[in-house]
């Protein structure tokens, strides 16, 4: 009797044992290697579809085949530029909680303009231009690159990688080893900030050295027949911007002869080579440090800036971002590759969208018939001070107004005993009347009230109570400010600009679609999941769980 309850004791112990190692497979799920987060500046959703037939097997089509896609993801806040892009995608929250209310805007604290990375706190790498004094410092929240390393001890690596300083650093978060942004005109330098490190590491300074850049300033011609490009508009017309030096904006470019016209290595930027130069510089990081080679997860954040340059300087219909995103695919296809071959098919998750959309150029949609126009900024700026001297005879009033925001000088107010709350029903009532303008929201009904739908819930969520204006105001659809009527723009709630692509792909992704709405704030909750890991402290966005294996 005494053994045979010793035996059943053990055959107990075992199966609870076998039980446990099951459950803890369930709650700790085998990792990918690494995460690799695409972020596309200013790419449409219909860029996708638009050109499908172009594209190689190998770079959007294979991610589409192979991996789970988003036909419907939108932004949900207002505006939708790239700083708070950037940071929505990786904080799983919007501009109301992780604070980056847009890429430059006024400080009502220091009363003055300021960039959103800015840091006069730290010191350039790479270079000595103030371009490397830069920094997550004001953004609010953690990233799931935070997260990541936080639950890793540290041990999982981070490096942000775009030519714009902004898609490199709040991507990354605040605790990542490196983010690296291009520093162009005579330099055409990689660059990086104290912040993160003491002196750039030898794989960054031997890139730098190698002549990668320079090889890029080099004719840019259509990369396939530019007479089948016919899903865009006539390669000349007059909607486009074009390069100076140059009479016309259409095809071939050459950068070389160009350069000194338009900011030597920083033209590279507005063509597709920065593009394949961020490719060759993201490929040189996942060999220089190691990524994905033990059992901590890393995370590499790119951001392909170039398609948001060459979409402002030509517009969503040119034959020249048509183009571009024939290019970014072949770009793909190599950055793949590298993963397959570095890291490993099948033991890296990687994610594709994008920071914001992107607007027809409204004097090409005028010229269809299309109601669209511009925004006077200056003249809007002038009659609004004429009203308020008019009807409170002081000046000074209001201190600025950007992003489409007026922010109160509370000290001239009440010197003069106004009252706040009356006179922001005062403006909004003047702007509302204004023309092009759709909407207003004053502070205090985005205070007060809960907004769930529609453009008043865009903009609440946009909203940030410390760092917002005291009004706030929405342009007609398709209506933009800009200082040209060539070229186009984005930062609207309309679906031109909050549609964007959203691809997972890899380790622990289901195959299929689906046209069920998600938004942009999903994807850091989604990668949270996979990894197992705390959501990124601010996270609003919900987990998209039918693209994980379960």
């Amino acid at each position: 009797m005494k053994y045979s309850i010793t035996v059943l004791l053990v055959i107990i112990l075992s199966f609870g044992s076998f039980a446990q190692v099951k459950i803890d497979k369930s709650i700790n799920p085998d990792k990918p290697k690494l995460v690799v987060g695409v972020v596309v500046d200013q790419m449409r959703y219909d860029y996708l579809t638009r050109f499908w037939k172009k594209y190689g097997n190998e770079g959007f089509k294979r991610l589409v085949t192979e991996g789970y896609n988003f036909k419907n993801n939108h932004f949900n806040y207002i505006p939708t530029y790239t700083a708070p892009g950037h940071a929505s995608v990786y904080t799983g929250t919007t501009p109301q909680n992780h604070g980056i209310i847009s890429n430059s805007w006024y400080n009502k604290f220091e009363e003055r303009y300021i960039y959103c990375v800015t840091d006069e706190n730290v010191q350039p790498l790479g270079t000595n231009a103030s371009a490397g004094q830069m920094s997550p410092n004001r953004l609010s929240a953690t990233t799931i690159a935070d997260e990541n390393r936080l639950f890793t001890q540290m041990r999982g690596k981070t490096i942000g990688i775009a030519l714009k300083d902004r898609g490199a650093i709040l991507p990354a978060g605040h605790t990542a080893n490196a983010a690296y942004w291009f520093h162009g005109q005579e330099e055409g330098k990689w660059i990086s900030s104290t912040f993160y490190m003491e002196e750039l590491p030898k794989w960054v300074k031997e890139f730098n050295i190698s002549g990668t850049a320079l090889s890029y300033m080099k004719p840019w011609d259509a990369v396939q027949k530019l007479d089948s490009y016919s899903e865009s508009g006539v390669d000349e017309n007059l909607f486009e911007t074009g390069f100076n030096g140059k009479k016309t904006a259409s095809f071939p470019y050459d950068l070389q002869a160009l350069g000194k016209d338009n900011g030597n290595y920083d033209l590279l930027k507005a063509t597709p080579y920065g593009n394949s130069l961020t490719t060759d510089f993201a490929i040189a990081a996942i060999k220089g440090e190691e990524l994905g080679k033990d059992e901590f997860t890393d995370f590499l954040t790119v951001s392909f800036s170039s398609t948001d340059y060459v979409g402002h300087n030509f517009g969503v219909n040119s034959k020249e971002i048509e183009d571009a995103y024939l290019r970014l695919d072949l770009d793909l296809a190599r950055l793949l590759s590298s993963l397959d071959d570095q890291v490993g098919e099948g033991n890296y998750t990687l994610f594709l969208t994008a920071d914001h959309g992107g607007g027809d150029v409204p004097t090409y949609l005028t010229s269809v018939k299309i109601p669209s126009g511009y925004f006077d900024d200056p003249e809007f700026d002038t009659k609004l001070k004429e009203f308020i001297f008019e009807k409170y005879k002081k000046e000074d009033l209001v201190e600025s107004v950007s992003n489409y925001q007026v922010f109160f000088n509370y000290r001239t107010l009440a010197e003069a005993e106004i009252d706040r709350t009356t006179f922001e029903k005062e403006i909004a009532h003047f702007i509302l009347q204004y023309p092009k303008v759709s909407n207003v929201f004053t502070r205090s009904q985005l205070e007060s009230g809960n907004y769930t739908e529609g453009i008043s819930g865009l903009v609440q969520r946009g909203f940030n109570q410390k760092r917002s204006g005291d009004v706030i105001f929405v342009l007609d659809p398709a209506v933009i400010s800009y200082t040209t009527t060539t070229g186009s723009t984005h930062g609207s709630g309309f679906s031109y600009d909050t549609h964007a692509p959203l691809i997972f792909f890899g380790k622990g992704i289901k195959q299929g679609s689906t046209a069920v709405r998600s938004e942009i704030v999903d994807i850091a909750p989604t990668i949270s999941v996979l990894l197992g890991i705390a959501f990124p402290n601010s996270a609003t966005g919900i987990p998209l769980n039918v693209v994980l294996e379960k």
